[in-house]
C-alpha cells in the first residue's frame, strides 16, 4: 500500500513532465489500477512492455524526486504544520488568557487551512 501512495504523490508531483503516452498508461495503472494485461489490451502492447513502460515511469519519476525533493520537502511541511497545529492546541487548551485563547484559536485555523490546502 505504501508503494502506491509514493507513487501516486510522485505522479502527482513530477507527472507532467512524462509524455502523454506515458501519463496516461501511467494514470491507467497505478490510479486507476488497471492490470498489465489490461493496459497491454488498451494499447495494443504485450503484457511485457505494459510492465517494462511502467517501470520506466517508475524510474523516472523517482530520478525526478532525487534531484528535486519536492515530495520529501511537501511531507516535511505537512508535518511541521501538524505540529503547529498540535502545539496551539496544547497552547489553547492549557490556557485561560483570552488573549491567547484568541491567538492559539487564529493559529489552529491558519494551520488547518494550510494542512487542508496540502
Amino acid at each position: 500500500m505504501e508503494r502506491i501512495v509514493r507513487q501516486t504523490m510522485l505522479f502527482d508531483f513530477y507527472g507532467e513532465l512524462l509524455t502523454e503516452h506515458q501519463r496516461s498508461a501511467y494514470e491507467d495503472v497505478v490510479m486507476n489500477d488497471l492490470s498489465y494485461a489490461e493496459l497491454a489490451r488498451l494499447q495494443n502492447i504485450s503484457r511485457q512492455a505494459a510492465y517494462d513502460m511502467i517501470r520506466r515511469c517508475d524510474k523516472q519519476l523517482e530520478e525526478y524526486e532525487e534531484k528535486l525533493h519536492l515530495v520529501e520537502r511537501f511531507l516535511a511541511i505537512r508535518e511541521e504544520m501538524k505540529e503547529i497545529e498540535s502545539a496551539a492546541r496544547e497552547l489553547k487548551e492549557g490556557s485561560k488568557d483570552p488573549k491567547v485563547l484568541e491567538c492559539a484559536e487564529q493559529i489552529l485555523q491558519k494551520a488547518g487551512a494550510i494542512i487542508h490546502e496540502l
